[in-house]
């Protein structure tokens, strides 16, 4: 049907790639897959995610199933959900992108993400799914108040901990942390000062939100809060910020977190899960507490893979992308936020100080390329690429890294270089850009 699942789920332009038809067709789909029982779906807060969510229901619905909407919520939120019922789930968000695309992510029974076999087999049936009759037809209903269950699961992680006197400031990207994550804070005890909680179906992300972390700085700063806390639309992630602006990312909340959990001896085999583009200085800092590194590719599934598959307790990614495995079955922005805060609390040092401590970071340069989603994977894997950056690691030596990959969710190909200097990190992304373009051609 002219989708294709990327590494979280299916996006596109809604009501271009992304249709109601696309979504009528996915949900019989996975009916068809994982069994037409009950499902949950919940978005976030685009324009197109209720049309999204209501075609989907509906094909799940026409397959037999019974489909509980849980409205506006946050992915882990829903997530919570399926795991608390035994159910799947799916999620209609595009996570940080603009608010022009849409997507629409699936979870297995128990609220993790599908695995690569059963994805194929939902793939496979997108045209060959068939309605039920008409006496198996599955009902729609509203649930009475998914927010309040979440919010008490997010508290309960804090073991009877608060943060009273502490001011902490939220941006919710106007996104599906809007209502929640403030009520979560306040329950906590914080002084909570929220920006970007208004979403109109078109600010999601939009110059906000962990992707844009300057207006939480001003926010900090002006307020005096002891730390801010910037979610992406669907809050599966969370970049923080110190009280004198320093922007604190995925790698250093990773450090902070996966230490403390060592010290207090809830590190399971002194080991955390990181993608290949976690910096080089986060492994340095891990190894000199003597923990080890899983590495995966990037994506959050791929993580998730390797924690289950070796037991680990945290793994994630420089995005802000953190699993705490034994708290959640998926990446959560606000738990995350919450265990930082009281890792830094119980700490007595300011946020901007165990963040100093906790790592020093390799300078890194991140570049993107655009190429045609048709022709990206062959550019990123042709051989004079694969020459490029060969060069550009025989250069380096020891001393740093260089990734290339294809995007598996746009059309781009990403470039890291990681370097003793940033100059030199610059020149070489630069002229492994330079190659990627050449091969791609005008766009």
């Amino acid at each position: 049907m002219g989708v294709a699942f990327g590494t979280d789920g299916i996006r596109g332009a809604a009501n271009v790639e992304l249709t109601a038809e696309v979504a009528v067709a996915l949900g019989r789909a996975a009916a068809a897959v994982l069994g037409a029982g009950t499902w949950l779906i919940g978005s976030d807060t685009r324009a197109s995610s209720p049309m999204l969510a209501a075609a989907l229901a509906a094909g799940l619905a026409s397959a037999g199933a019974d489909v509980v909407d849980l409205g506006v919520l946050p992915t882990p939120g829903i997530a919570y959900h399926a795991q608390a019922r035994g159910a799947p789930a799916a999620v209609v968000s595009a996570s940080h992108n603009p608010w022009t695309d849409n997507g629409i992510k699936l979870l297995a029974p128990g609220g993790r993400k599908l695995s690569d076999a059963l994805e194929a087999a939902v793939a496979e049936n997108l045209t060959g799914a068939v309605a039920a009759p008409p006496a198996m037809v599955g009902r729609i209903t509203r649930a009475v108040d998914a927010v309040a269950p979440y919010v008490a699961h997010l508290i309960a992680s804090l073991e009877g901990r608060r943060f009273d006197g502490w001011r902490v400031a939220l941006d919710c990207a106007n996104g599906a942390a809007s209502e929640v994550a403030p009520l979560v804070f306040r329950a906590a005890g914080a002084d909570v000062i929220v920006i970007n909680d208004a979403p109109d179906g078109t600010n999601i992300n939009h110059d906000c939100g962990s992707t844009h972390p300057d207006a939480l700085r001003r926010a900090v700063q002006s307020s005096g809060a002891a730390a801010g806390l910037g979610f992406d639309g669907d809050a599966d992630r969370v970049i923080a910020v110190a009280g004198d602006g320093t922007v604190v990312d995925g790698d250093r909340i990773i450090a902070i977190c996966a230490t403390d959990l060592h010290a207090r001896g809830r590190l399971h085999g002194d080991r955390v899960a990181l993608t290949v583009m976690s910096n080089l200085g986060l492994r340095q800092a891990l190894a000199a507490h003597g923990i080890s590194v899983a590495e995966t590719p990037v994506g959050d599934r791929y993580v998730l893979e390797a924690m289950e598959r070796e037991d680990l307790a945290i793994g994630g990614e420089q995005s802000g992308h953190v699993i705490f495995r034994d708290l959640a079955t998926t990446g959560d922005g606000l738990l995350t936020g919450l265990v930082l805060l009281d890792a830094v609390a119980r700490s007595g040092q300011p946020l901007a100080s165990v963040a100093a401590a906790a790592m020093t970071r390799l300078p890194q340069v991140l570049r993107n390329v655009a190429v045609p989603v048709a022709e990206r994977d062959a550019v990123a894997g042709s051989p004079d690429v694969a020459a490029a950056v060969a060069d550009a690691a025989d250069e380096l030596g020891g001393t740093g890294r260089v990734l290339l990959r294809a995007s598996g969710t746009e059309p781009l190909v990403r470039v890291m270089v990681e370097a003793p200097s940033e100059p030199q990190a610059l020149a070489i992304a630069d002229r492994l850009c330079d190659v990627v373009r050449k091969l791609a051609g005008p766009q």
